[in-house]
């Protein structure tokens, strides 16, 4: 009797009181303690005698790491400089092929000795291969996203930026594989990699430029580096996963028919993960694509560059063309890249076919090549596209502008001091008001809840970390911002994913326009708030609500659309009304995707935060952002990681209760 009675369930009301209790006694101490706020200054400032001065250990580290670190027969300094040579003459040779041409001399006194391929080559090249990986309608859209570079005077820039990501794709993505092999052939190392890999996703942008630029300085080349830094986490993981899930009959039959251990991993693993693996490649692409603003920052030029400059000019047509750019390049990589993964395998023959027929459009794309070469000499319009012939739309955009700002600024106005009279400021300085104490408490409240233990001690010991660092302050302004950007992104974004769920034509209008969105760069966000609202808080949380607004979209969406179908038949069936299946079924079902949605929505606004610094906040962003202009990589480190560890409460937590709830729902 005694053993069944231990084996008997607690009840579910004596867990749910024990955790009313507890979460009443903390909301009691958190009161005691605002109230207790002269006697206990230190539970709502964290005394600066007790930080851990840890952004002077490491950029004291660095410091010794680039002057004084020396093997003997080499430097720090020597490895880094190999190393940026190394990326820098493959960068050189496709950067003349597509851009400068091929020159003489150094500076102002080279001269070009053989032209750069053309730009009507290049785009029939790119049509060609479009062809080859699907259909001439991929031929017309690649054609089409190119051409706009042309006509709208970016090709210079776009081929600047292009040669950069020719030389950082293939380098993330072979990196990426390797490290992923070896995550999946060691269990020790992957378990040393995924916290890495975890880290190094949550670790804002611009966290990544500090010890870059300190190590390669200024150049093209330390961009690159930066940006492939940047896009390999992706590729890292999917390798990892796509690995994991070849099925065991696979393995089996590579090893019956006599694999040695690395014909194993490249005769039959890796050929089975491809399609998997191209998902990686695709990432790898578009966030290196995302980085090339940024990066520009530490002279990485091209169209990142045109659109800081816009930014920092308040040149919103300049920055809307040069975003635009980046956009349809991305659309162009993407498409490709996606249509070369599901390409089906070539044909054997039996007799092998003649050279042409075996690589027409190679063939074509050198003729083509060849012709623009010869003939640019007489006509020099097939090799640079003419100015004259170039049209912009700048100035519509800026007038557009100076209209809305002249008949709608007393409207615009009154908006903004409305939102930030009657709820940003109250709560942030509600947030600002809390002890730290007892937010780390809270946190860690909430991670036993939802996570058991371990996830309680995590998700305190990360919140411990911030204030420790002396950074508390900053990250409570950060959560202020992020937190009311994401409220407000779902109180928009969750309505619009139900309706594009239930309506199949809305469905593919909302889904071109969030992909449209998610290919935007992130600073061509900041550029209308600003001309609208001027720099501060409230053009900050537009900006990041813009930019943040997608995944709780796309996820709403696939939650509601993927509830399985005889459920939603057996709510029919039993007399449910159309408001009905959707608050008693679909809602509930689809909650668990709808809070992983919140959670990409968390994460990325606080991306989008680190960016908004540059238009006056004053949270973790700026720090890193500081950092950055001082070279000052503890600074930078720290703040950076802060920011991280902030989204990786989050993660953890929603994952958690997404988890939980989907067992409970019997979706897993």
């Amino acid at each position: 009797m005694s053993n069944a009675a231990v084996s008997l369930p607690r009840p579910a009301s004596l867990t749910l009181n024990r955790w009313v209790l507890l979460w009443g006694l903390m909301i009691l101490v958190t009161v005691v303690l605002m109230m207790s706020k002269e006697s206990l200054p230190w539970a709502f400032k964290y005394p600066r005698a007790w930080q851990l001065p840890l952004a002077g250990w490491i950029s004291d580290f660095m410091k010794w790491l680039i002057n004084s670190f020396d093997l003997g027969l080499f430097t720090f300094k020597d490895l880094t400089r190999g190393l940026a040579w190394l990326v820098e003459q493959p960068y050189t040779l496709v950067r003349s092929l597509l851009s400068t041409g091929f020159l003489s001399g150094v500076g102002s006194d080279a001269v070009q000795v053989f032209p750069r391929i053309s730009w009507l080559a290049l785009i029939a090249g790119l049509m060609l291969l479009g062809h080859y990986a699907r259909d001439w309608k991929l031929a017309l859209l690649v054609g089409g996203c190119f051409g706009y570079l042309v006509v709208f005077g970016q090709w210079d820039s776009a081929m600047v930026t292009l040669s950069s990501i020719i030389i950082a794709v293939p380098i993330g993505i072979l990196g990426g594989m390797l490290l992923g092999i070896l995550g999946h052939r060691s269990r020790g190392f992957r378990m040393v990699l995924i916290p890495i890999l975890d880290l190094m996703q949550t670790v804002p942008v611009f966290a990544y430029l500090v010890p870059v630029l300190l190590l390669f300085g200024f150049s093209p080349v330390s961009a690159m580096i930066a940006t492939i830094i940047y896009a390999m986490p992706p590729m890292v993981r999917v390798t990892l996963l796509a690995l994991e899930h070849i099925s065991a009959e696979v393995v089996e039959a590579g090893s019956m028919a006599g694999c040695s251990r690395r014909q194993l991993l490249w005769k039959v693993l890796l050929p089975s993960a491809k399609h998997s693996l191209m998902v990686g490649v695709n990432q790898v692409v578009m966030l290196s694509l995302n980085m090339v603003i940024i990066a520009s920052m530490i002279g990485a030029g091209g169209l990142g560059h045109d659109v800081l400059t816009a930014l920092r000019r308040l040149r919103i047509g300049e920055g809307v063309e040069a975003g635009l750019a980046i956009t349809l390049l991305a659309i162009a990589l993407d498409r490709l890249s996606q249509a070369y993964a599901n390409r089906p395998p070539p044909m054997h023959h039996t007799r092998p076919p003649a050279l042409w027929q075996r690589h027409p459009h190679a063939l074509v794309f050198l003729v083509i090549v060849g012709l623009t070469w010869a003939l640019g000499v007489y006509l020099p319009a097939l090799n640079t596209y003419p100015e004259s012939w170039q049209i912009t739309t700048g100035a519509f955009w800026g007038d557009l502008v100076k209209y809305i700002n002249v008949n709608y600024f007393d409207t615009l106005e009154s908006f903004k001091n409305f939102l930030l009279l009657n709820l940003m400021v109250p709560f942030k300085r509600f947030l600002l008001s809390l002890p730290w104490v007892a937010v780390v408490a809270m946190v860690g409240l909430g991670g036993w809840q939802l996570g058991g233990w371990r996830l309680g001690l995590l998700t305190a010991s990360l919140a411990t970390f911030i204030a420790i660092v002396g950074l508390w302050t900053k990250a409570m302004v950060t959560l202020y911002l992020c937190g009311l950007a994401v409220v407000i992104a779902c109180l928009i974004g969750v309505p619009i994913g139900i309706l594009a769920a239930r309506n199949e034509r809305l469905h593919r209008i909302v889904g071109v326009i969030i992909d449209t969105l998610q290919t935007l760069p992130s600073f061509v966000y900041l550029m209308p708030v600003v001309m609208l609202f001027r720099v501060g808080d409230f053009a900050a949380m537009l900006a990041v609500i813009a930019y943040a607004i997608t995944p709780i979209i796309r996820y709403t969406d696939h939650g509601i659309r993927h509830i399985p179908g005889e459920l939603i038949e057996a709510a029919r069936q039993v007399g449910m009304t159309r408001g009905q299946l959707l608050h008693k079924v679909q809602l509930p079902l689809a909650l668990p995707h709808i809070m992983l949605g919140v959670n990409q929505t968390i994460m990325m606004a606080l991306s989008m935060l680190v960016i908004t610094a540059l238009v006056g906040t004053r949270e973790l962003g700026q720090e890193v952002y500081i950092a950055l202009t001082k070279a000052d990589t503890g600074r930078g480190v720290v703040a950076g990681v802060c920011v991280a560890f902030i989204a990786i409460i989050s993660d953890r937590m929603i994952g958690a209760w997404a988890s939980r709830r989907k067992r409970e729902l019997g979706l897993e």
